[in-house]
């Protein structure tokens, strides 16, 4: 159950009133489905494997790996970021970000979103409100900037900027060469949200970002102005967790459509221009999607694994084999939709019919965040901290 994955471990960032009802009694436990058998049509091959310091461990975290020319950029929580070669797992250079707090000690950077390659720079942000671009080559600080609230969602880099959504409702854009605020757009915060926040795509000069009051806005990039908003989930129900409203996830562009995703939502298709809905589904989730061609691929907030044609949402298949085994998102690699799980397993899913071709236990501390594709290999990172690289 995503809610479990996100409001649990990381919590809410909230102000809970003494006395309110967060749960129905009926609905406080949630099992996880037993590991379904399945008979491998192949086995995936661990290329390499190596540890990038401790990982995220308990927390919530959005931290993955990203890949650029040859190389792999991963960090943990505490501060340490590392370059590898995709090749081998070779270290290439590591840094730790984190502050002495004496002689023996230091504080940890809690470097939560990320990772963000681009223009011979990686870009982390943290909980402490600040992002870091390093120099690509070396892993140097380029430059460093405080920003309006934490820095959970990765930083997204367009235009000459740097997106940063805050845990706090604020859309910010840095400047790329030195990190300077060039503007600050207000998209507003409910009392009560998920820890996360959706990191924006851009398409035409417009950044399109989802929010925590469940609307999806767009936002002229150059001026920092809105453009259109809308609203594609509507908080209502008896408990505050049935009113969560999130869209959390990244939205997707295709073809002047935008495809957004809502917590307690709906799957929602939009208009790029004017943001009026084309068509919607009831179907709600914290998980990125997959558009591939004509579908969708999508794990909603019961981990069911779903597969929707872009014209109307029409459900294709499902599998629900998964049901709160605390999914990763989705990557699609070699034909096949792969996903985590919290007990380590990656789940390999045919993309025509959903039935699972091959299944393997890679970690025994288990996957919070989605695996990667980078040059030719499928990247996971652990919550340990080890980060494998596998084949097909």
């Amino acid at each position: 159950m995503q809610l479990r994955k996100l409001l649990l471990p990381g919590l809410l960032s909230v102000t809970l009133l003494s006395g309110c009802s967060l749960f129905n009694s009926e609905e406080d436990v949630v099992k996880m489905s037993p590991l379904p058998v399945v008979e491998n049509q192949f086995t995936p091959t661990t290329s390499w494997s190596t540890s990038v310091g401790n990982g995220i461990g308990k927390y919530y975290s959005t931290l993955h790996p990203a890949f650029a020319d040859g190389v792999v950029y991963a960090a943990d929580r505490h501060g340490v970021v590392k370059a590898l070669s995709i090749d081998d797992g070779r270290e290439i250079w590591s840094v730790n970000l984190a502050e002495k707090d004496g002689w023996f000690s230091t504080r940890a950077a809690l470097l939560s979103g990320g990772v963000t390659v681009s223009g011979g720079k990686v870009y982390i942000g943290t909980e402490q409100a600040q992002v870091y671009a390093l120099n690509a080559s070396d892993g140097s600080v380029a430059w460093k900037t405080g920003v309006v609230g934490e820095a959970l969602s990765r930083p997204v880099v367009s235009d000459g900027l740097v997106l940063i959504h805050t845990s706090n409702g604020q859309l910010q854009a840095l400047n790329e060469a030195d990190g300077a605020v060039k503007w600050t757009v207000n998209l507003d915060m409910p009392s009560l949200s998920l820890r996360g926040e959706s990191a924006p795509t851009t398409a035409f000069g417009a950044a399109i970002v989802g929010g925590d009051n469940g609307r999806v806005s767009a936002v002229l990039m150059q001026q920092g102005q809105l453009i259109w908003q809308q609203r594609i989930s509507q908080a209502n129900g008896p408990t505050e967790i049935d009113r969560l409203s999130d869209v959390d996830t990244t939205p997707v562009v295709v073809n002047g459509v935008v495809y957004a995703l809502a917590y307690n939502g709906n799957m929602t298709a939009l208009d790029l221009r004017s943001g009026q809905i084309m068509w919607k589904r009831d179907l709600g989730s914290v998980s990125d999607f997959v558009i591939d061609g004509n579908r969708i691929y999508i794990i909603d907030q019961n981990d069911r694994v779903l597969a929707l044609s872009t014209d109307g949402g029409v459900t294709l298949w499902t599998q629900s084999d998964l049901l709160h085994r605390n999914l990763t998102s989705p990557a699609l690699y070699n034909g096949y939709i792969v996903t985590g799980d919290s007990e380590g397993y990656l789940h390999w899913i045919n993309v025509e019919d959903g039935r699972f071709v091959a299944q393997q236990k890679v970690d025994s501390s288990g996957f919070l965040t989605e695996p990667v594709v980078a040059g030719g290999k499928l990247l996971i990172q652990a919550k340990d901290g080890t980060l494998y690289a596998l084949t097909r």
